[in-house]
């Protein structure tokens, strides 16, 4: 992918990188917690020769976005998960809305890795244009149960309490408590880690078994969080159903 393909734009006040050319069908990738839009570039390059324009933006408080370095933002949002997260989830799920209006229209495709794939799987119940979603490591259920410190797996992470400012997010916009929003049918696919205890299958697990088909959920043996989000296989394995 040459130099001349690649651009950086502002829609609105959201930061965005585009690769590939501008007429190609949209690929809306999502950076996780912590990384920006520059990030992706190497998705967005895999995903421009597949065929489309591939863009990602600066997640909510994140990159041009935020003041916060990766870790103090990691730090600050695992201190207090329900009231950091699910606003940051949230508000760039409505971000992206605004990006799909500007460039894309319709149809669009989305994906993401950990919080990012949390965000593509958002997307795709509240806007109708997202018609296929490719999410790694992970989940439809923001709640994350049993939910553990990357660092110590023995340490179950406590989630505090959602403030009304995120619990906001949360009613309106978590896919597993509004499964009647995805019933237009976009096809899903979420690529787990067997051994990943931050974000377990089990919430997609469930949010597949609440639409059948539309979802599939591959389970990938040996992976955990931190190897499955950066597994060259599974990112391949998205590419390819977000082709279609």
């Amino acid at each position: 992918m040459t130099q001349d393909h690649v651009s950086y734009l502002a829609v609105d006040h959201i930061p965005v990188i585009s690769v590939g050319r501008g007429r190609a069908p949209l690929a809306l990738w999502v950076p996780p917690l912590g990384m920006t839009k520059n990030d992706m570039r190497p998705v967005l390059e895999s995903l421009a020769g597949a065929g489309f324009r591939a863009v990602s933006l600066d997640p909510w408080q994140h990159g041009e976005r935020g003041s916060e370095s990766a870790d103090e933002i990691r730090a600050r949002v695992f201190t207090g998960f329900r009231r950091h997260m699910w606003p940051i989830i949230g508000q760039t799920t409505l971000d992206c809305l605004r990006v799909i209006d500007h460039l894309g229209g319709g149809p669009v495709v989305a994906g993401g890795t950990s919080m990012g794939g949390d965000v593509a799987a958002a997307l795709a119940g509240i806007d109708h244009r997202v018609i296929r979603v490719a999410a790694i490591v992970a989940t439809p259920d923001w709640t994350r149960p049993g939910m553990r410190d990357i660092r110590d797996p023995s340490r179950v992470l406590p989630q505090g309490d959602a403030d009304a400012y995120a619990q906001w997010f949360f009613d309106r916009l978590d896919p597993l408590t509004h499964v009647d929003n995805y019933a237009h049918g976009p096809a899903i696919l979420f690529e787990c880690g067997a051994d990943d205890v931050h974000v377990p299958p089990d919430g997609a697990q469930r949010f597949a078994a609440a639409l059948g088909e539309d979802v599939r959920v591959n389970v990938r043996a040996g992976l955990g969080h931190i190897d499955g989000a950066s597994s060259l296989e599974l990112i391949d394995s998205c590419i390819a159903w977000l082709r279609g």
